[in-house]
């Protein structure tokens, strides 16, 4: 049993699906390259991360951010703060808690890192386009659905084939490590 589930892991992982509107890229290397790129320039010039996601793939985005700033010494943002987080979904709407700090701190040369099992969740696609439409970079790792709302959003989409909850959570953990490991200093 562990066996196979490695196995259906290792052929999630081996199935990443990569798309990138301003570039012809569709090769991981190359995707992984170019976001490494991406963050590089990003940190030399002072620019922010945030990173944001709902249940498991928020607090992903809290420990990939934390790891960024300790490891790679880039400037990171996530809103996971749960006073902040029940203010906005009381008094405005859930769909619009990251996007409301989001409009207050965002600017086009930022990050934007969003990270959904569905890639369908709203608030999170709330945010992708709200970042899209203010210019920042739209990073992207969700997995199920292939036609998911957020890989139609993205700058760089990353997608794998996980048809559970585990499965796409392991992956997204893989797929954030690696490209960690890749701009830490």
């Amino acid at each position: 049993m562990w066996l196979n589930h490695t196995d259906s892991l290792q052929n999630c992982l081996g199935s990443l699906e990569v798309s990138c509107d301003s570039k012809d890229i569709n090769v991981c290397d190359h995707a992984f390259d170019y976001w490494k790129q991406m963050t590089v320039e990003l940190r030399e010039k002072g620019h922010i991360i945030y990173m944001v996601g709902n249940g498991a793939s928020a607090s992903m985005a809290s420990h990939f951010s934390a790891d960024l700033a300790k490891n790679a010494h880039v400037h990171t943002q996530v809103f996971t703060d749960l006073a902040l987080i029940t203010a906005i979904a009381n008094d405005l709407s859930f769909d619009q808690i990251f996007v409301e700090p989001l409009r207050r701190r965002l600017t086009p040369n930022d990050m934007l890192v969003a990270i959904s099992s569905s890639g369908d969740s709203p608030n999170v696609v709330n945010a992708c386009r709200f970042a899209s439409e203010v210019g920042a970079s739209v990073i992207t790792v969700t997995a199920m659905g292939a036609e998911n709302k957020m890989r139609q959003i993205g700058d760089l989409n990353f997608w794998i084939p996980a048809d559970t909850y585990g499965m796409a959570e392991t992956g997204h953990a893989c797929i954030l490590h690696y490209w960690m490991d890749s701009v830490s200093i």
